[in-house]
C-alpha cells in the first residue's frame, strides 16, 4: 500500500444531514418537495448533477447557476459553525499520518465546501485535495481517484480508498483501488477487493495494509 485516499461527505464528516437540510430549502424555493428518496438518488454525486435533478424534479425555470449558488451559500453558512467527524475518522487519519503514508482527500463537493470542511478535519492531514472543481468527470467516473494517485505519484492499484456511497465505490474500483466501504445512506455489497464495515472504528492501518495485500480477493 503506497497511499490512502479518503472521501469526505458521509465518510469523514457527518455532512449528509446538512446536505439534506440545504437541498430541502432550495427545493422549497424552487416550488418542489425534497424527500429521502431524492437524497438517496444523489448521494455521492456532484453539484451539477444535484442542480440538474432539482430543476427537473421541480419543473422550475431557475438558472442552474443560481441554484448552485443557493446550494453553496446554504452549505458554507452551516459549515462555518464546524463539522461533526464520523466515528473513528479522526483516529484513523491520525494513525495513517503517524505511519507516514501519503494521503489525499477525494470529494465530489466543490472546493469552497471542501475547504470549509477541512477547517474541522484538518488540512494538514492530506498531501493533496481533489474536488469536483478539479476534474472533468466526477464520481462514479474514476477520474477523481486517478487524479489523486497521479498527484501523489503512486499507482492507483497500490492505493486503498475509503468511501461511503455506491458512486464513490464505483469510482475507486474503476480506478483500480482497493476499497473500504462504510455505507451511510445507501447499502454497499461485499465484492472482491472491497471490505465493507459499519464504522471507521473497525479500520486501522493494519486493516488497510491487509486489504491491499489481498489484492482482488475477498
Amino acid at each position: 500500500m503506497d497511499a490512502v485516499l479518503f472521501d469526505m461527505d458521509g465518510l469523514l464528516v457527518d455532512s449528509e444531514k446538512i446536505w439534506f437540510q440545504v437541498e430541502s430549502e432550495v427545493m422549497e424555493r424552487l416550488g418542489g418537495h425534497w424527500g429521502a428518496a431524492d437524497q438517496e438518488h444523489l448521494v455521492g454525486g456532484s453539484m451539477p448533477s444535484t442542480v440538474a435533478y432539482m430543476l427537473k424534479a421541480s419543473g422550475s425555470s431557475a438558472h442552474p447557476d443560481d441554484v448552485a449558488a443557493w446550494m453553496l451559500e446554504g452549505m458554507t453558512r452551516r459549515l462555518a459553525d464546524g463539522v461533526e467527524m464520523m466515528p473513528g475518522a479522526a483516529e484513523l487519519l491520525a494513525a495513517v499520518r503517524r505511519a507516514g503514508l501519503p494521503t489525499a482527500l477525494v470529494t465530489s463537493s466543490v472546493r469552497p465546501i471542501a475547504e470549509a470542511c477541512l477547517k474541522g478535519i484538518g488540512r494538514g492531514n492530506f498531501d493533496h485535495v481533489v474536488t469536483g472543481d478539479d476534474v472533468m468527470r466526477t464520481k462514479p467516473h474514476p477520474e477523481p481517484y486517478l487524479t489523486a494517485a497521479r498527484l501523489l505519484d503512486v499507482a492507483a492499484a497500490r492505493c486503498v480508498a475509503l468511501e461511503d456511497s455506491p458512486n464513490g465505490v464505483t469510482a475507486a474500483t474503476a480506478a483500480g483501488c482497493r476499497v473500504v466501504a462504510v455505507p451511510s445512506v445507501l447499502p454497499i455489497p461485499s465484492a472482491p477487493g472491497r471490505l465493507v464495515v459499519d464504522s471507521l472504528r473497525e479500520v486501522d492501518v493494519d486493516v488497510l495494509r491487509a486489504l491491499s495485500a489481498r489484492g482482488g480477493d475477498r
